[in-house]
This record gives structure tokens, sequence and C-alpha cells, in this order.
């Protein structure tokens, strides 16, 4: 911003308005000197024409004139848009307080009196044209300011608008996820419904048929007690009843019976327990109906998992489980359920032959840990940075949808915890959980 001594003459133009030849020569000449552009006019008239055709940055404007007098001609460039700006300085000898009042009342904005001490014009007109310079300065500055208002009020709505396309995609979003957790679990499920099939199907068979042998067994004893009811009413004097109940006895092979009976009855109620079982982990692995953040037992989720994901899991490797002292921690169980299924799933699939997977879990300063680790293939390192992308899977097409793992990790991010991985190719890969027992739970 332009101060009062950083007025530049060379580029400002005055404009004199004077009657008097010998007045206007002696100020225009000074004036030039000091670098100033000078037009001059003779008369009111001619003065307005010069300012509207030049424009001048002041106009220094004597009150005396013949034709319209100074002040009128004050009052007309101050009625003109185009010269309303300029500022007017008079020249007059009139120092009487009605003149001064007059002067400023049309428009100007100072006065020197005649006769005239060029030293005071130039200091009076510099001062002026440096507040001019400010005042345009500060009118840029406004402009500039309500333009910036204008941008920031357009630029906020438009924020405002994007926010609430945001927060809708955001809701979409979270819907789609939500769809998609269910489908991966529906996926897992599918995927692992044979071998669930196969865990009922053996108890079930067994049971079945266990419950036919009995079935026959117990008819043999009835119709044995049915005999020996008929033999004994027949034989008053009992002779060879003996014998005969000793016959029948060998042939029900009533000893047989009498084991085989506690050995089949105990088994199906095994087979059974193992059924109620199986049914239960899914009903543990699914938690149906709960969509509320609540305490769970990780270790039971883990458990339940096991059972379900068991028939994946029995023929590639045995299970070692390491469990630490876990508290309770508040989540979604059947959420990370879902993980611990994909993990260990996972870790299954990477094991060619027979392969050890080692569960082991630990809790430290308000967190707890779940890591699994198998001996498998192991993860290539150009693959590492992939695995956690959607439908990224190294396995054959058709054997998976690629999103496990993405899931688990946006699962285990809401929760707010994060997958910690390490794998070497050839020696096996871990899988680490951490969650924090009280997390920031997510509307």
């Amino acid at each position: 911003m332009s101060t009062l001594s950083e007025v530049e003459p060379q580029e400002h133009t005055i404009l004199i308005v004077d009657d008097t030849p010998a007045n206007v020569g002696v100020l225009a000449d000074y004036l030039e000197d000091q670098g100033f552009r000078v037009v001059v006019a003779q008369d009111g008239e001619e003065g307005l024409k010069r300012a509207e055709f030049v424009r001048p940055d002041l106009v220094l404007l004597d009150v005396m004139m013949p034709g319209i007098d100074g002040f009128e001609t004050c009052r007309r460039l101050k009625a003109a848009e185009q010269t309303r700006e300029i500022p007017v300085i008079f020249m007059t000898a009139l120092t009487d307080t009605g003149s001064v009042v007059t002067g400023f009342g049309v428009g100007g904005v100072d006065y020197v009196t005649k006769p005239l001490q060029v030293e005071e014009v130039l200091v009076r007109v510099t001062t002026h044209l440096s507040l001019r310079n400010l005042h345009k300065q500060l009118t840029a500055q406004n402009l500039r300011l309500q333009q910036e208002v204008e941008d920031r009020q357009r630029a906020e709505e438009a924020l405002r608008k994007v926010g609430e396309e945001q927060q809708s995609l955001i809701r979409k979003l979270q819907e789609a996820h939500d769809q998609l957790l269910q489908s991966e679990k529906m996926a897992s499920i599918g995927q692992l419904a044979a071998g669930i099939a196969h865990e009922i199907n053996n108890p079930v068979g067994f049971v079945s048929s266990n419950m036919g042998a009995l079935q026959d067994y117990i008819q043999t004893l009835l119709d044995l007690i049915d005999r020996y009811d008929d033999v004994v009413a027949q034989v008053p004097e009992g002779q060879g009843v003996l014998h005969d109940l000793a016959r029948m006895k060998q042939d029900a092979d009533i000893e047989f019976l009498k084991s085989d009976i506690v050995a089949l009855m105990a088994e199906s109620k095994e087979g059974l327990k193992r059924v109620k079982d199986i049914v239960q982990a899914l009903k543990d692995f699914s938690h149906v109906g709960e969509s509320d953040w609540l305490e769970a037992d990780l270790h039971h989720g883990i458990d339940s998992t096991l059972n379900i994901a068991n028939n994946e899991i029995k023929y590639k490797a045995r299970v070692v489980k390491e469990y630490g002292d876990l508290p309770k921690v508040t989540c979604l169980a059947s959420q990370l359920n879902q993980v611990f299924m994909n993990l260990l799933v996972n870790a299954a699939h990477a094991i060619q032959g027979e392969g050890v997977i080692t569960i082991r879990t630990g809790a430290s300063d308000g967190w707890v840990w779940v890591s699994i680790r198998d001996n498998g293939a192991g993860i290539s390192p150009e693959n590492m940075n992939r695995i956690f992308e959607p439908f990224f899977t190294t396995k054959p097409i058709g054997s998976g949808t690629g999103l496990g793992l993405s899931l688990s990790y946006s699962i285990v991010k809401k929760h707010g915890g994060r997958i910690d991985v390490e794998s070497e190719p050839g020696k096996g890969t871990c899988f680490t959980v951490h969650l924090p027992v009280h997390p920031e739970m997510e509307s």
C-alpha cells in the first residue's frame, strides 16, 4: 500500500482550471519541473470537457471565473460518474468561512489561498494524490475481499453439497461393505458346507445305524421274555426247563446283547453330542441376530470357528493352541469370527501335506492379540503389498472370491485394530490381529 511519500509525479496528470494566464503559467511550469503532466483550461466549461477527456488524477480549480464559477464546476464534476472520484483543490482569494464551507459542500477536498505559494500547492497536491492512491487501493482491496467472501461462500456451499454427497456415498459404501461381508460369510459357509455336512452326517449315520441295531436287540429280548413266559407256563414239573432256557440264552447271546447295548447307547450319545456341538458352533460363529457391540470371549470364538472349519483343516494340519490370559473384548463377535475363519482356512490352504497351525493369544496395556501361524508355502515378496486388496487372490479361479483378507482388514480396522503379517516363502506365514479391549465404537 502506498504512503504519502510514495507518489511518483510522472505517473500523475494535474488539470489546472484558471482564467488568469499568469497564475496558470507559473504554477504549471513549477509542477512540470516536479515531474507532473499538466493540462490547462481557462474556464469552467473547458475544464469540464478536459476533465472528461483526460481523466486527470487531480484538479486545481479557481473559484472566481467568468461563466460558471469554480463551485458550480466542481458540483458538475462530482455529478458525472466518470469524474466524481477526482479530488478537487480550490484556488481562491475567498477565505471567509461561508466560502470555505461552500467549497467543501460541493465536493472539494482542500483549498489554497491566492496569491499562491507553489511549494504549499505541491505539498497539498502530493498529499491528496497519496490519499487518492490509498483510497484506490482500499477500494480495490475491498472489492477483492468482497470477491473472496463471495468465492468462499460459494466454496462453502459447494463443500456442503460435497459433504452431503460424501455422507451419502459413505452410507452406501457401508451398506455395500455390510453386504459384501455377509456375502463373504455365506461364501465361507458354502465353501465349508461339504465338510460340515460330512461332520454332521457321520454321527447321524452311526446314530441311525445304532438305533436300528438297538431295535433288533430289544425285539430279540422281548421275544426271549415272551418265550420264557410260555416255557415256564407249560412245564409244571420243571422237566427240561433249565436245558431249554440255557439253549435259548445261548442262541440269543444275552451277554453280548447286554454289553453291546451299553456300547451302542454310549456311541449314540457321543454322536448326538457331536451334532449338537457342530450346530452350536455354527450358531456361535454366526451370532445370528447380534448386531450390537458386546463383550465377547475371543477364545470361545476361535474354538467355535475351529469346529466349523474342522473338515478344512484336519486333513491338512495339526492345530496347536497356546492361549494366554485374555480379557473379554468389546466387539462384533460374528465379524471377528469371520476374520478367524478367513485366516484359519487360508493357513490350511497354504499347507501341502501335513503341517501345523499354531494359534497364540496374549494381552498387554489394554490390547489383545491373536496370531495364526502356518508352516505352509508362504507369500512371495511381490504379493505382500497386495494381499489386503479387494479381489486379489493367488488361488485358482473359482477357488476363492479374493475378498477374505480385504474384509478381514476392514473388520479389524473397524474395531480400531490392525493386522500384521510376516511371511517367508517355503517356511510359512503368520498373521497377527491386534485389537483394543474397549474400542471406540463406530455408529
